[in-house]
């Protein structure tokens, strides 16, 4: 007789090709859900992008590179929609002009849901099929390609949010006074050669392209803080003067806060006669929570946020050797996908913020390396190529992730980048020396 104590587990089916395929995009309509139609429509400046044209375009990569090329039977829902959602894919023809997509009244948002419905159908059917093997690795590139766009979401849709002078409160502001952030702290690393990156062949999990190959770095020794910059620290430094002294400032970081008068992060409201600073969120102006990490910085500011603090920011192959070790020292495991109810960093203290914003989660962390190819890097052959490769130039690595990051993209090898003039994005630093 079956001892019913010993009787083994059942075991858990993965989820199949359809099932993963369905499960991110029903997530990208649940986010997109939050907000009206109208706040979907929204474009507020030619860097973001509207809801409903990130909904349209993630829907455009699946019906371009996989139901065209191999779904025998597929016809273009829209032959028009091949201009308007294409993003910058030259191989693949021309481009409605970015700047101008919020002017894209039509097709309707109704009209955007119904092509999603025509190309998950047509998906699901092709997944549940045979089908040739180029479409398994599409299928991984065009999932994560949609997280990268959900996280896009949140920040494009909060800088348009941001411009409403009716301060419109989406999410549920945080509950509960938090806890002071730890003191900082520096954690030691041995000169010495170290590997970084993830190999070509037999890598665990998906990683994009620009993430490899792997291959080894010398650094010399030097320290990493355990934990990002929080907001009171930089707050010191606006009313330290900061933002006035070019001392501080590379030359174009110098050019670019006259220019747009910086004074602060984005989105902060410095309060007056020495007042505590509000903050916009997406749960409206809210004072600053002086524990957690500070966001929407460019990486102008970061960088002269560092030298004020006499220290630097990290290069991108430190910061990973340092977030190889921290993972592994702390079992720090990544958070489940954004918080429909926050999408704010949390305070560095707080229990939730703990497990997540030491490392990972909280803010993209810019660094000091210029955006450019690993040794021995190769991009994909044909349009699928121009992803990440085509985009080496004039860019600044950040490394994280942030509160809107979905946590497929929370590795230690994940290579964010942007110009070093975005502030939109959930944006901080670490330290080092």
């Amino acid at each position: 007789m079956n001892d019913p104590a010993r009787a083994p587990e059942p075991r858990t089916m993965a989820p199949s090709a359809a099932e993963r395929y369905r499960a991110v995009r029903e997530r990208t309509v649940e986010l997109a859900d939050i907000f009206t139609v109208e706040d979907q429509a929204l474009q507020s400046m030619p860097d973001a992008s509207p809801t409903k044209w990130h909904l349209a375009h993630t829907t455009w990569f699946f019906e371009t590179f996989v139901l065209c090329e191999h779904a025998h039977d597929y016809r273009p829902h829209q032959p028009e929609y091949r201009y308007l959602f294409n993003s910058y894919y030259n191989a693949i023809g021309a481009q409605f002009p970015r700047p101008r997509r919020g002017m894209l009244s039509r097709p309707s948002a109704a009209e955007v849901r119904a092509y999603r419905a025509v190309v998950d159908d047509a998906m699901v059917a092709l997944l549940g099929g045979e089908h040739a093997p180029a479409v398994a690795g599409l299928l991984e590139i065009g999932l994560h390609h949609e997280q990268q766009h959900q996280e896009l979401i949140v920040t494009d849709i909060k800088h348009a949010l941001s411009e409403n002078p009716l301060g419109p409160r989406i999410t549920s502001p945080p509950a509960g006074d938090p806890e002071p952030a730890p003191p900082p702290r520096f954690v030691a690393f041995e000169e010495g050669l170290y590997t970084i990156g993830q190999p070509v062949q037999d890598r665990a999990g998906f990683c994009f392209d620009n993430e490899t190959p792997r291959h080894k770095v010398y650094l010399e020794a030097f320290r990493v803080a355990a934990r990002p910059v929080i907001n009171a620290e930089y707050l010191a430094f606006v009313r330290d003067g900061g933002y006035q002294d070019p001392a501080l400032w590379l030359s174009d970081g110098w050019a670019f806060a006259r220019e747009h008068g910086l004074g602060a992060p984005l989105y902060w409201e410095l309060g007056e006669d020495g007042a505590a600073p509000s903050v916009y969120t997406l749960g409206g102006a809210l004072p600053l929570d002086l524990a957690g990490p500070v966001c929407h910085l460019s990486y102008y500011e970061a960088d002269a946020f560092a030298r004020w603090s006499g220290k630097r920011l990290p290069t991108e192959a430190e910061w990973e050797v340092a977030a190889m070790a921290l993972r592994d020292a702390t079992d720090i495991a990544p958070p489940d996908f954004v918080d429909l109810s926050h999408l704010h960093p949390r305070a560095i203290g707080t229990p939730a913020g703990t497990q997540t914003d030491a490392l990972f989660g909280g803010v993209w962390e810019w660094t000091a390396s210029p955006y450019v190819a690993y040794p021995g890097y190769r991009p994909a052959p044909g349009a699928v190529g121009e992803y990440n490769g085509k985009f080496m130039s004039g860019q600044m690595v950040l490394r994280g992730g942030s509160c809107a990051t979905p946590d497929g993209h929370l590795r230690p090898t994940y290579r964010n980048f942007f110009p070093p003039d975005a502030r939109w994005q959930f944006s901080g630093l670490r330290l080092a020396e």
